[in-house]
């Protein structure tokens, strides 16, 4: 909503959004200072015009007195002894005249000089009213130029941020560009190193097998990751899954391989281990599939995936062996929940309390039953009611129509279409 300023002048108004410019700060400072003045001079006016009032008082209440003393001596010269008394009544009486149009003329001075002191004292209560409003206006406009000034300031944060965010994906993508440049040069160094040197193919799969170890450890870190020592029968790492509670809910075992070529005794030799570690899942992890696969798989009960794969792998089994173990936990004490299934159907609560159920049932049907019998006689006696209107109905209809004949009155009580009175 606008702020309204009236000006004290002439009393128009006008909003304050429109007016606080340079030029109308000026203009509000110079009618300041014009009232300051105006008040000044009239304050000093109506001072100057009190004191001439004075002076002028007291020189007629002087004159006055001159004049009253200079009769009063000649009268005392003319009169003689024997009417002293009269003229000091008649000079008493005058002077109480006199004196009660001095203290009349005093009252009306005070009474002025009262009327300039409101007038004085309205002058500055506007003078003051004008200057909180002229504070008020400051105040508002520094809020509003800190409220736009913490628009903008928010309005500049979030381009900033918006450019940042567009440095930072640009780097980004600069970064994944490179990396996946180092990737290929990574790729391409490891093929021409596998084709140049003739490494150990023991070391190789040593490798394999602790970066897999840590990737398992780092991925599922509740659960326990075993590995099988050096020249140890069975596979390389051992994976025993545990549930939230920390209870073991199964077991994976993996095995890793870093050949050009897949084995075909790899599955078998697994699929014992499997056996004999008392496993839920085994994972080949290999660099080679067999020839027909080309990804991630399944084969002969066996899994088959790349080291890349393998994370993913490891998560889906993981999660399918702890859905399993839940199963597997609600199906235990069935009997037992059975037994106390009937033992509840059977006892003494279970019968109390649908004995309450079956009253309450009943006590509803026969208030229901109680309800339609009542309204089904109150029916049958308003249908015996209506029926009685409408046979004498039919008795007036007749004699009426025998009277006036069948279309000079309407006496259908009826709609037309329901067939009016019975004949």
């Amino acid at each position: 909503m606008a702020t309204m300023i009236k000006c004290p002048s002439c009393g128009f108004e006008f909003p304050l959004e429109e007016a606080l410019n340079d030029e109308l700060k000026e203009s509000i400072e110079k009618e300041k200072q014009q009232l300051r003045q105006q008040m000044l001079d009239y304050k000093k006016t109506k001072e100057e015009e009190l004191r001439r009032k004075e002076d002028e008082f007291s020189r007629q209440k002087q004159q006055q007195e001159e004049s009253f003393q200079k009769k009063l001596d000649e009268e005392l010269k003319k009169k003689n002894q024997q009417m002293e008394e009269a003229i000091r009544k008649s000079l008493s009486a005058d002077y109480e005249n006199q004196l009660r149009i001095l203290k009349e003329s005093a009252t009306d001075s005070e009474e002025k000089l009262k009327q300039a002191r409101r007038k004085e004292l309205e002058f500055l209560q506007r003078e003051k009213q004008l200057k909180e409003k002229q504070e008020e206006m400051e105040l508002q406009l520094q809020r509003q130029l800190l409220s736009e000034r913490a628009k903008m300031k928010e309005q500049l944060l979030k381009e900033e941020h918006e450019r940042m965010g567009l440095k930072e994906q640009e780097y980004q993508m600069k970064m994944r560009e490179m990396e996946k440049q180092i990737e290929d040069q990574k790729k391409l160094v490891d093929e021409m190193k596998r084709k140049a040197e003739q490494g150990s193919m023991q070391l190789q799969g040593e490798v394999q097998e602790l970066m897999l170890e840590e990737i398992l450890q780092a991925t599922f870190p509740f659960d326990k990751i075993q590995e099988v020592g050096k020249g140890v029968r069975g596979a390389d790492c051992i994976q025993i899954v545990r549930n939230q509670f920390g209870s073991e809910a199964g077991k994976i075992i993996y095995e890793s391989k870093r050949t050009k070529d897949f084995g075909g005794d790899w599955i078998e030799k697994l699929k014992h281990d499997m056996r004999t570690l008392g496993a839920d899942v085994a994972v080949i992890v290999t660099q080679a599939y067999p020839k027909d696969m080309d990804r991630f798989g399944e084969k002969d009960g066996v899994y088959i995936c790349s080291f890349t794969e393998v994370r993913s792998v490891s998560l889906l089994l993981r999660n399918a062996i702890l859905k399993i173990a839940d199963t597997k936990k609600s199906q235990e004490n069935k009997g037992d929940k059975m037994v106390m299934l009937y033992d509840y159907l059977i006892g003494n609560e279970f019968s109390e309390q649908w004995k309450a159920i079956r009253e309450g049932f009943m006590s509803m049907k026969l208030s229901i039953q109680k309800e339609r019998d009542a309204m089904e006689k109150l029916w049958k006696a308003r249908e015996k009611q209506l029926e009685k209107v409408l046979l004498n109905a039919a008795h007036i209809k007749g004699s009426i129509e025998g009277i006036a004949g069948a279309d000079a009155v309407n006496l259908n009580l009826l709609e037309d279409n329901e067939g009016g009175l019975p004949d």
